[in-house]
């Protein structure tokens, strides 16, 4: 299970014998279990089972199939000439890339030229992360960095079902170990090492390596879910080995006993992990797909688009009637922006007709039962009806709940809801949401849960109340039994980390805060920027990730906004609120491409907790108010 880690030494011998006797490790008893892994049970089949390599010509292979009692040479040939060239012959047979004897049964064969390349790369590495270890910069942001420095928490994998292994997530906590390439380690080939998981921080992990105990002076981050994360064991039957790192190489004379000692009834990933991870990640959007989602000029209605990627589960879609393929709009796939071509005309929602009158080769209409389904609803008895009043997160400002009105009531439970005071003439700013929606509740909510209600642009009679408001405007609020009072467990808690979509610029994914909790309404905040460009998020959105997902699938992370970008925050910030776009793509605090030109001041980023927050993920008191 250990292969290796004794014959991959990084102090290697230049006797002149191939026979010269060396300390032996002292043999373990063939049914000495080491760990057990979903039942699965590792032994040493005996005491000098594992990995050798050859000390003549570089090749690795199976300890017991080397040659002599040491086990360092692959072959007769090659015991011969290290005995009669010593290390000058053992120099140029490596360099002449010697091949193994057919005796030999190599598992793996590396020119020594790929190893000494490779070598000079980790070497390079090292010194470019010795010189910029303390520095964050906007390309390379490093969540490691910015918990430690900052000792945050992240949003448990678990807290998000929509992201890769959010549902699988299984066991995996402190204390697991796994198996992770050793970087304290001079040899040229790629070997592995043990270590253990210290802190989690969503898919990241900070290891240690088994060994070093309370030092940690070689800890690392890393995503777990990364290719080279393997369980315990896996060396074993990959037939990579096992070299312990070279600062404590020295530390234990019995590797293989320290590893058993430390090792027995320790957990590690499962053995199908890797696959699991794999599988997460298959999506079933492709590209070429036909969609209806909402239109980003008038949120009134949808138009038809094609998918044109799919990154982490997140669709860029362009409009089909973009010929430069410019105009796209970005939502994840479980979205309730999208839906079904058809889906529009059977429900009695807006729909733009394409100028376009056929189809496109190679586009394809996505299969309806993609789509994230809505719950069912009866409204066959006391139901939504227009002209009720209601509050409502505003999809131009999400940092606002708003006085809104039902203005439409469409099929399937479908509302069109307006937002008071700052409605189009046309209607074109009414947007579509699900009665089950959790972006919309019912009078009263705010005050109850001591939020900000944004009053109708222009009302004078303020505070504002409710009961003078549907008195003045002769209305009825909705009635509160119709809306979604679930509230799941979903884990979060203030403070956590998270990477979170700006939806007023839904491209881009952020570093962010979490810091608000009413039920299961977040208040997420872009770190960095001012409290004004926070949203409201329900704590199921598709476009809430744990930290590290941008890494594991690939897509940009917005690290947090530097000094100088908001330091032009208050001068430009009220005259951004006074000019309300009608376009599902506000402006962000300043663009992607401007942030890159900048450079992180690295200084820290402090929010405000709320009297008023509430952590509590039982639904029982969701309309009741709640004291501080």
């Amino acid at each position: 299970m250990f292969d290796g880690y004794d014959s991959c030494s990084e102090d290697t011998s230049s006797s002149s014998s191939s026979d010269e006797s060396e300390e032996e490790v002292a043999p373990l008893p063939s049914s000495l279990p080491i760990i057990k892994n979903n039942g699965q049970v590792y032994t040493y089949p005996d005491g000098k089972s594992g990995m050798a390599t050859c000390e003549m010509c570089g090749m690795v292979g199976v300890r017991d199939a080397f040659y002599s009692k040491t086990k360092r040479f692959c072959s007769v040939s090659c015991s011969r000439s290290y005995s009669s060239n010593s290390k000058k012959a053992s120099i140029l047979a490596r360099l002449q890339g010697k091949p193994p004897t057919k005796k030999s049964k190599v598992l793996q064969k590396q020119p020594l030229v790929a190893k000494l390349a490779a070598y000079a790369q980790y070497q390079a590495t090292l010194q470019n992360q010795a010189k910029t270890k303390a520095a964050v910069p906007v390309e390379g942001f490093s969540w490691g960095n910015y918990i430690n420095s900052n000792s945050f928490t992240a949003a448990p994998v678990t807290c998000f079902k929509h992201a890769p292994m959010g549902t699988c997530w299984g066991d995996i906590a402190e204390g697991v170990r796994v198996e992770v390439p050793n970087t304290d380690c001079s040899l040229p080939t790629k070997v592995f090492w043990i270590a253990g998981i210290v802190k989690l921080a969503g898919y990241n992990a900070l290891l240690r390596y088994e060994g070093f105990e309370n030092d940690s002076s070689l800890d690392f981050w890393c995503n777990i879910c990364g290719s080279d994360i393997h369980p315990v064991g896996w060396c074993a039957t990959s037939g990579k080995p096992l070299v312990p790192p070279r600062t404590i190489q020295h530390k234990y004379t019995n590797w293989k006993a320290f590893l058993v000692k430390r090792l027995t009834g320790a957990k590690t990933l499962p053995p199908d992990f890797s696959q699991k991870v794999s599988e997460s990640m298959q999506y079933p959007f492709k590209t070429s797909m036909r969609v209806e989602v909402v239109d980003k000029t008038h949120l009134c209605r949808t138009r038809v688009a094609v998918v044109e990627s799919v990154i982490g589960g997140r669709l860029r879609l362009v409009y089909e009637e973009s010929e430069d393929k410019t105009d796209d709009f970005w939502c994840h796939m479980y979205s309730p922006l999208i839906h079904h071509i058809g889906w529009s005309r059977s429900i009695g929602h807006r729909f733009k007709r394409s100028d376009i009158t056929k189809k496109q080769d190679g586009h394809f209409d996505a299969p309806p039962h993609l789509f994230m389904k809505v719950k069912e609803v009866d409204a066959a008895g006391e139901w939504f009806k227009e002209g009720m009043k209601l509050e409502a997160i505003d999809p131009l400002n999400l940092s606002a709940i708003c006085v809104a009105t039902v203005r439409k009531v469409l099929a399937d439970g479908y509302l069109m809801i307006g937002i008071d005071g700052s409605e189009a003439a046309d209607g074109s700013d009414w947007f579509c949401y699900h009665a089950t929606s959790p972006s919309i509740f019912p009078v009263g909510f705010c005050e109850i849960n001591m939020i900000e209600l944004t009053p109708p642009r222009g009302y004078a009679k303020l505070p504002f109340k409710w009961f003078d408001y549907l008195r003045e405007t002769d209305s009825i609020a909705a009635p509160v039994k119709l809306f979604n009072k679930e509230v799941p467990n979903h884990g979060f808690h203030v403070g956590m980390k998270l990477e979170a979509v700006d939806l007023m610029e839904p491209r881009l994914v952020c570093v962010a805060t979490v810091t608000r909790i009413i039920h299961r309404l977040l208040r997420i905040h872009f770190d960095g920027w001012e409290d004004e460009y926070d949203q409201w998020v329900d704590c199921e959105s598709p476009d809430l990730y744990p930290v590290g997902w941008c890494q594991l699938t690939g897509y940009q992370l917005q690290p947090p906004a530097p000094q100088s970008s908001r330091d032009s925050q208050s001068s430009s910030s009220k005259q951004k609120k006074k000019a309300k776009s009608q376009q599902y793509k506000g402006q962000k605090k300043m663009t992607s491409l401007q942030l890159k030109e900048e450079l992180l001041d690295g200084e820290e980023y402090s929010f405000l907790q709320g009297t008023s927050d509430q952590e509590s993920n039982g639904s029982a008191s969701y309309y009741i108010k709640q004291e501080p």
